[in-house]
């Protein structure tokens, strides 16, 4: 089979790698920068202990409180350096790919899957479906199964329209050789010099499009389908006992059989196979959500094309580089290290960004920085979506090292059994009780129990032994839709962090259950993210008592002539210095980064918190599992106005708006209560030598809630903070306030 791969054991020179990986430049100096700023916050907790005060004095506690918060910030910045200590860089060689395997590249099932045809409409999933039926690769070998776990005629419909038209699309995406392949994205894209022939193409393609999109948007608008639509396809037949979306049996539907001799484009080459699959749900039987959806999809794919790699997308997350999957196959049949690799990770990015990234939704640093410092140290997360996995470590095998790289070659051949027979013979795959009694969920596919499924399977998956890989091309591989407004931002890191909390706290987690079986440096890269959540303990104190006490006239901090000034000052200049260079190396601008920094100060006082509490409760056994939240892909045309605007929403009443906005008026009412105190009676100057550190991060705490200000007070349309909330949040503040001064 891999013929370079014996050239190469038998000594021949002239084998050469598919994929090479560079150290990042720098690493040195970093070194030395970051033992810089561990002495300095070594400095800091040895003021807070020398000069704790002693038993029965004032103020005894809140030093502990705040040498505690001091602790845990010097802890978590030790586990992010796991992500800067060693980054790597890949680069791919797709033209020796193509001179060695291009008739021996193995077979690729695609996974995308959706759940709500409301907030996840028919046609931004059909975008991404065609984009990756377009792919650069041999549609023989190439197969789309979309799980629709809202089993909704819509989608399906939708799809059917789909698997016509890209009869069509196909053809024209190679050639014209089109980037991006998502019909959509690329007819947004396009500008008018096209010669006159591309000119005529771009026409037709596009006007079929917008029929398609005609039909479509008016059948999800009527929400059912005309009477004609059912009669022309026979799959809608099986929606005849649908009762709900969590109530109907399997509904398997082959749109497309790649292996039909009659499945062939405008062109007359082959089509990709495409599948529909809605796996049966009844109200008494858990599904397990997208973990549910993605095994289901792993066992029917594995009867109807069985590619030995698995790539899945969310359905937002469209293909925008169409040799995405030539670049996996780069490492994954590499003749060296290939055999080690489990995943290769792309990162997540988005196509709706703002210029300033009001909401920090691109998680710049975070693709740019930190999966690449992972990466050094064995490979990144499995984060979901824009995945290629080997088919057979996800179904549970263990990396030997005696594993070779042994890819079948995919030949075209007949099916013993018609789509409409093999349809049937296969829904019981997709039946809630198949996996009764079974290691599905558990010690295969993608694992149960946790909202974060993605997230404890890709650690399972390093811990037998399997590598990663994090690749982040030029070119993005993939794009998707980033949350609108703060409370779907929040909602959804409420989500990431209680999952990876409850990993920390879990049998899995990767501080004993990946002890020994992963490096050190990957163990504690995957505890930072687990640890999310604990942070909010320390965020709230820091953001709350040190302004506090400003009310009071007490100093927290050293004074500005003592020598122990100089590790605060200096710990907190380097660490906001080196995190904005970061920030603009990575691409992003000075707005964003300070947007990024109030987006981190929410998250830590609201998402995390209630993250935090929900986890404890749940461990304690005082509530019951966590729901999964689909994060909404559309918006209402006003509040999409607002954010293409920059201006924050704060529109929709939430619990976590209510701790925001409150923290908020904590810190204006000492600042304004210093000030009245300074104008009145208070020495400039003694405020100045005393708490000019304290004063310092109660006035930036009050410039970063600015937006929550303006939406209070100031702001009159309909994004700003409801009544309801700004009310509460007064009167919680000015309590807090009034009983710390006159109680305390």
């Amino acid at each position: 089979m891999f013929e370079r791969e014996r050239e190469r054991e038998m000594g021949d020179d002239r084998y050469c790698p598919l994929f090479e990986t560079k150290r990042a430049k720098g690493t040195a100096l970093y070194r030395v920068f970051a033992g810089s700023i561990f002495i300095g916050v070594c400095l800091i907790w040895a003021f807070r202990v020398s000069h704790l005060p002693r038993e029965g004095e004032d103020g005894r506690w809140v030093w502990i409180g705040l040498l505690a918060a001091e602790l845990w910030f010097g802890f978590y910045w030790f586990l992010t350096q796991a992500h800067r200590w060693n980054q790597v860089y890949r680069h791919t060689f797709k033209d020796r790919l193509s001179q060695r395997y291009e008739n021996e590249l193995p077979g690729v099932d695609i996974f995308v899957c959706t759940a709500d045809p409301v907030i996840e409409p028919p046609m931004m999933v059909i975008n991404t479906v065609l984009s990756v039926m377009a792919y650069d690769y041999p549609p023989e070998k190439l197969s789309v199964y979309l799980s629709d776990d809202a089993g909704s005629h819509l989608t399906f419909y939708a799809l059917s329209e789909a698997s016509q038209f890209a009869k069509h699309w196909i053809p024209f995406c190679k050639k014209f050789n089109v980037e991006p392949r998502s019909p959509a994205a690329f007819f947004d894209s396009i500008s008018n010099s096209q010669d006159s022939k591309q000119a005529k193409e771009l026409s037709i393609i596009k006007k079929l499009y917008e029929d398609m999109k005609d039909r479509i948007d008016i059948a999800t608008k009527l929400g059912r389908l005309p009477e004609e639509v059912h009669l022309r396809h026979k799959g809608f037949s099986q929606w005849d006992s649908y009762s709900s979306r969590n109530d109907h049996n399997t509904i398997l539907q082959i749109l497309i059989d790649g292996k039909y001799p009659n499945a062939k484009d405008m062109d007359g080459c082959a089509l990709p196979t495409l599948v529909y699959l809605a796996r049966e749900k009844r109200p008494q039987y858990p599904h397990n959500f997208k973990a549910g959806a993605m095994n289901a999809l792993i066992r029917v794919s594995s009867e109807i094309s069985n590619g030995q790699i698995i790539l899945n997308v969310d359905c937002d997350m469209y293909s925008n580089n169409s040799v995405a999957v030539r670049d996996a196959l780069c490492f994954f049949m590499d003749e060296k290290k290939g055999h080690e690799i489990a995943y290769v990770q792309f990162p997540q990015n988005f196509d709706n960004i703002t210029k300033n990234e009001l909401y920090s939704s691109s998680m710049r640093v975070i693709s740019q920085v930190e999966f690449h410092g992972l990466d050094g140290y064995g490979g990144p997360l499995y984060i979901g979506t824009g995945c290629f996995h080997r088919r057979d470590t996800l179904c549970g095998r263990k990396f030997s090292r005696e594993t070779k790289n042994e890819f079948r070659i995919t030949t075209d051949r007949e099916r013993e059994e018609k789509a409409h027979a093999l349809e049937e013979k296969l829904k019981v795959l997709a039946n809630c009780t198949y996996e009764e009694n079974t290691e599905w969920g558990n010690e295969m596919g993608l694992k149960y129990g946790c909202p974060v499924e993605d997230v404890i399977t890709g650690l399972s998956i390093q811990c037998r032994g399997w590598k990663s890989v994090y690749f982040n091309p030029e070119r993005k591989a993939f794009l998707g839709v980033a949350p609108t407004t703060l409370a779907q931002t929040l909602v959804q890191h409420k989500r990431w962090s209680e999952g990876d909390f409850q990993i920390l706290l879990s049998k899995y987690s990767p501080a004993w259950y990946a002890n020994g079986k992963i490096s050190l440096g990957l163990q504690l890269g995957y505890c930072c993210y687990c640890f999310w959540a604990s942070n909010c303990l320390a965020g709230l104190y820091y953001s709350i008592v040190p302004s506090l006490y400003l009310l009071r006239g007490i100093s927290l901090f050293p004074e500005c002539s003592s020598p122990w000034f100089l590790p605060f000052a200096y710990v907190a200049i380097s660490k906001f210095a080196y995190s904005l260079a970061e920030f603009l190396w990575s691409g992003g601008t000075v707005l964003g980064w300070w947007n990024d920094q109030r987006i981190w100060l929410y998250k830590r006082t609201s998402s995390y918190l209630l993250a935090f509490i929900d986890t404890i409760a749940k461990t304690l056994g005082l509530n019951s599992d966590s729901a999964f939240v689909i994060t909404a892909k559309v918006s209402d045309q006003e509040v999409y106005n607002r954010y293409v605007k920059e201006i924050m929403e704060f529109g929709a009443s939430s619990p976590m708006f209510t701790t925001l906005a409150t923290i908020a008026l904590i810190n204006l009412v000492c600042l304004a209560g210093l000030m009245k105190k300074v104008a009145m009676e208070e020495s400039i100057a003694r405020i100045y030598e005393t708490m000019l550190l304290q004063v310092v991060l109660c006035v930036i705490l009050v410039l970063i809630n600015w937006p929550l200000y303006q939406g209070l007070f100031f702001r009159k349309d309909n994004g700003k903070m409801p009544n309801s909330i700004a009310i509460k949040s007064i009167v919680l503040a000015l309590s807090v306030c009034t009983c710390f001064t006159f109680l305390t």
